[in-house]
């Protein structure tokens, strides 16, 4: 009998010291897919503009960089954007401590400047004052004319012949 317990002792302080086994890793999670909005992907950068008075938001990834007409350059950490429905607010403090709130919605826009049709409207709060005008991609303006839909990979409408 004693002979068993030394050996089961000998045998507990052994396991004792080995190494835990290795649970299986579980594996990583599947990223979270990129927000959404009207099919405009909004991790891209994105623009919002308006006029009268004219102003611009960018919306670069990392921050907000609001300007505008006779107005001071301010930026803004951009967060990721709380979507709700056909929605999509960002929401943060400029570095001259404006709060600003950029909303974007799902429904076509027209800027009252140009002939093009915009697929979000957007609404900007800043120093205690709303502006509102259109927003999409920037890859989307860059490859748009100055008429017809704002969308990526958009064609420049042909020239007209003169005569």
């Amino acid at each position: 009998m004693r002979a068993f317990a030394l050996t089961a002792t000998a045998i507990l302080a052994l396991s004792a010291c080995s190494p835990p086994a290795e649970a299986p890793k579980e594996p990583d999670p599947a990223p979270a897919p990129a927000p959404v909005l009207a099919g405009i992907d909004l991790t891209k950068p994105l623009r919002a503009l308006g006029t009268e008075p004219f102003w611009a938001v960018e919306l670069t990834g990392s921050e907000l960089v609001y300007s505008g007409a006779d107005r001071p350059e301010q930026r803004a950490p951009q967060g990721a954007p709380n979507v709700q429905g056909t929605m999509a607010v960002w929401e943060s403090t400029t570095g001259a401590g404006n709060a600003i709130k950029v909303t974007l919605t799902a429904t076509d826009c027209s800027d009252g400047m140009s002939s093009r049709t915009w697929p979000l409207t957007a609404m900007v709060e800043i120093g205690g004052e709303t502006l509102m005008g259109c927003a999409a991609t920037v890859s989307a303006i860059m490859s748009t004319g100055e008429s017809g839909r704002v969308v990526d990979g958009a064609q420049p409408a042909p020239a007209q012949p003169t005569g």
